[in-house]
């Protein structure tokens, strides 16, 4: 008779794709709980999250990863760095695929690039409920003329449709063997981490288009009160003295509506009350500084 944990399955699946695919929405949608931050800013996730869930005897930490794109900074260099690299890490890699922009010039390049590698491939073509039925069957054409896919799933990553599909194929092809994480864990990263991350949602759904993109959020002091309640204090880091004024907005009403909403969710997540301390700071070209590349959870790239 097999033992029980003998039939335990356990292994990484990376979420690639192009910028604002919806690989965050899809692993929010798969843990069955918020782990990513999700705005319509593009490249919105920075370093790779990783989502724990588990469907029967299979544990499956998803790894969400930034978008891939040609990049021009060193920050983009180091974005791109960190999706290629939990693709080389995982078990299964999936290429996810807004259906609405299609064969795009940074899908053909991850394309290219999927081309000369062993990786157990998977296609999720992303959006199905936004484009016709003979659009989808040409793009999935387009996109497995050259490359390798084990399988081809149909979904929307905001609704769960066609994921249920999706997990079973995960579930069938990760390795055996023991669960690397408790049961109860949805993420691997550090709270101080996470209530960085929801302060930067809250930041860009905010100020939309009025924030440069080169803005970074990190939880400098973290305090745990007699009654429970934790006291947060963190620094939003912008590189020019009129961002400053954009983040803090007139008599301050900006920030104190991101440090409002951000407190609100800390305060779900953690349920208990949160004290929450935002300051704003000028660091000219802090994307060059290797001290908030680890910050980040990002490698610094050397030129």
């Amino acid at each position: 008779m097999i033992d029980n944990n003998d039939q335990k399955r356990c292994g990484f699946v990376a979420i690639i794709g192009a910028p604002n695919a919806g690989k965050s929405t899809l692993t929010n949608q798969l843990v069955g709980t918020k782990v990513s931050i999700v705005t319509r800013k593009v490249q919105t996730t920075r370093a790779r999250i990783r989502g724990i869930a588990i469907f029967d005897q299979t544990q499956i930490i998803f790894v969400d990863t930034p978008g891939i794109f040609a990049p021009k900074k060193r920050l983009d260099r180091a974005m791109v760095q960190a999706a290629w690299g939990g693709a080389g890490d995982a078990d299964i890699v999936v290429l996810l695929v807004d259906a609405q922009k299609g064969l795009s010039d940074d899908v053909k390049a991850i394309l290219k690039k999927l081309k000369d590698t062993s990786y157990h491939l998977v296609l999720a073509v992303n959006k199905i409920d936004l484009v016709e039925r003979s659009a989808l069957l040409a793009l999935t054409e387009q996109l497995t003329h050259d490359v390798d896919f084990q399988q081809v799933f149909y979904i929307s990553a905001t609704n769960g449709d066609g994921t249920k599909d999706l997990v079973s194929h995960l579930q069938a092809h990760l390795p055996y063997g023991p669960w690397l994480y408790p049961q109860d864990q949805l993420t691997d990263a550090p709270m101080r981490h996470t209530a960085a991350e929801v302060t930067r949602e809250k930041l860009y759904l905010r100020l939309h288009d009025e924030l440069p993109y080169a803005t970074t959020v990190e939880t400098v002091d973290w305090q745990q009160k007699p009654d429970g309640s934790i006291r947060v204090e963190q620094v939003i880091y912008v590189e020019r003295s009129s961002q400053k004024k954009i983040v803090l907005g007139k008599n301050g009403a900006a920030v104190k509506a991101i440090s409002m909403a951000s407190r609100k969710e800390l305060s779900e997540i953690l349920d208990t009350k949160i004290h929450l301390f935002l300051f704003v700071k000028v660091r000219e070209r802090w994307g060059d500084d290797p001290e908030r590349f680890s910050q980040m959870g990002l490698d610094y790239p050397i030129d």
